[in-house]
């Protein structure tokens, strides 16, 4: 039986701004990734956020990113590999206390914006990453990139990782995402996103901006929390993943199958 972990980026509000419907799609979804106050959110929302996932028996992830909340951490920084990874333990130590605070644990991280997408590529970059989340709790899981990189690097440490596709996301032919910068980045029609999800999991092929069908190897579907359709993007892509008989299960539950 085909199974996925449904997952989206939340807890993104930060001070008097609020963004996005967490509390609407937390009920909806297997993971949440959780901000962690260096691309968005802030110590207030990381803790509503954490309660709202341990209501609704969703497990939790980190999702840092680097510290830039005027770009939302969509911006390229030049890190040291040891400041990566202090970047890491920063912010996985500060949503681990909320999580036990609730009675949770932390069970994945996925790297945020311009950090998940360089360390897609960069072995330097994905090293540091996985090694600051080895070193703080090896047996937390990297959600990565499919066919990435980061993947590549937390097999090697020994870091349990799983492959993460996007519902609405484009994809480039070598499997990287196509920039936001670029036309048709992101699938808005979600209709279009329900095919590409089920097309990906069944099939394992997507098809790039190219017009090229490539290669994807799931195990966790992800909707971006801040997009304008993120709940009805949510809503359907559960529905037809129940239509089709396919287990919506949490990431630890599919890594350990």
């Amino acid at each position: 039986m085909d199974c996925i972990d449904l997952n989206c980026d939340l807890g993104e509000s930060y001070g008097a701004y609020r963004l996005g419907m967490d509390a609407d799609i937390i009920p909806l979804i297997s993971s949440a990734n959780v901000a962690c106050g260096f691309h968005a959110g802030d110590f207030n929302t990381m803790a509503k956020t954490a309660k709202l996932c341990a209501e609704s028996g969703v497990t939790i992830g980190a999702h840092p990113g680097y510290p830039d909340l005027q770009g939302f951490g969509r911006r390229t920084m030049a890190l040291s590999p040891a400041e990566v990874q202090n970047l890491i333990t920063y912010q996985l130590g500060a949503l681990d206390a909320f999580c036990r605070s609730v009675g949770g644990k932390l069970q994945h991280v996925k790297p945020h914006g311009a950090l998940y997408n360089m360390a897609a590529k960069s072995p330097e970059l994905s090293r540091a990453i996985c090694q600051g989340i080895y070193a703080f709790n090896p047996s937390l899981i990297l959600l990565g990139l499919s066919g990435s990189e980061m993947l590549r690097q937390a097999k090697e440490i020994g870091l349990p990782c799983a492959a993460e596709v996007f519902a609405d996301r484009a994809y480039e032919e070598d499997g990287t995402l196509v920039a936001r910068s670029k036309p048709g980045a992101m699938i808005t029609d979600e209709d279009e996103a329900v095919g590409r999800v089920i097309g990906m999991i069944r099939n394992h092929r997507v098809t790039a901006v190219s017009g090229k069908e490539i290669e994807i190897c799931p195990d966790s579907v992800c909707v971006h929390g801040d997009s304008e359709k993120a709940l009805l993007f949510v809503k359907k892509i559960r529905a037809a993943l129940e239509q089709e008989g396919i287990a919506i299960l949490p990431l630890s539950e599919i890594v350990n199958r």
